[in-house]
Parts: C-alpha cells; sequence; structure tokens
C-alpha cells in the first residue's frame, strides 16, 4: 500500500507529470510573446504615417513660431514627404 502513495506509475508518472506542465508553461509563454509581436507589427505600419504627418504638423508649428527659416521648413517638409 505504501508504493501506491505516488500514484499508479510512481516516480515515473512524477517526471512525466512535471515535464509536460513545463511544457504547457513554456508553451503559453511562447503564445504570449507571438500575440504582443503581432499586435506591435499591426500597429507599426499605422504609426509610422502618423508620426510622419506629425513630425511635419510640428515643422508648420516651428515655423508658424519663427524658429526656423523658410528654407529650413521647406528642406524639412522635403525630407519628410520622402520617407
Amino acid at each position: 500500500m505504501m508504493g501506491y502513495w505516488n500514484g499508479p506509475l510512481g516516480w515515473i508518472g512524477m517526471i512525466i507529470n512535471l515535464v509536460l506542465t513545463i511544457g504547457i508553461i513554456i508553451g503559453l509563454v511562447f503564445l504570449v510573446i507571438w500575440i504582443v509581436k503581432q499586435l506591435s507589427n499591426s500597429n507599426l505600419g499605422q504609426t509610422s504615417s502618423n508620426a510622419a504627418s506629425s513630425a511635419i504638423e510640428i515643422a508648420k508649428v516651428r515655423y508658424a513660431k519663427g524658429e526656423i527659416t523658410r528654407e529650413e521648413y521647406q528642406k524639412l517638409i522635403a525630407d519628410l514627404e520622402t520617407r
């Protein structure tokens, strides 16, 4: 009766259970990492177009405040539109 304490497979069952549990945890971690990468890649295209438009807006504001000259403003706009 004492050998039945660890289940019908004894130590082998415990090792198999441990390996399966660790495998499931590692699988879940990889699944979460994959989901985060997919979400960041889908948002990457949207943010790059928003970043370019916001950079143009910043250049317009700086030009309106007189922080940059007309030539600098035109050069910035030309550089940002090519990206």
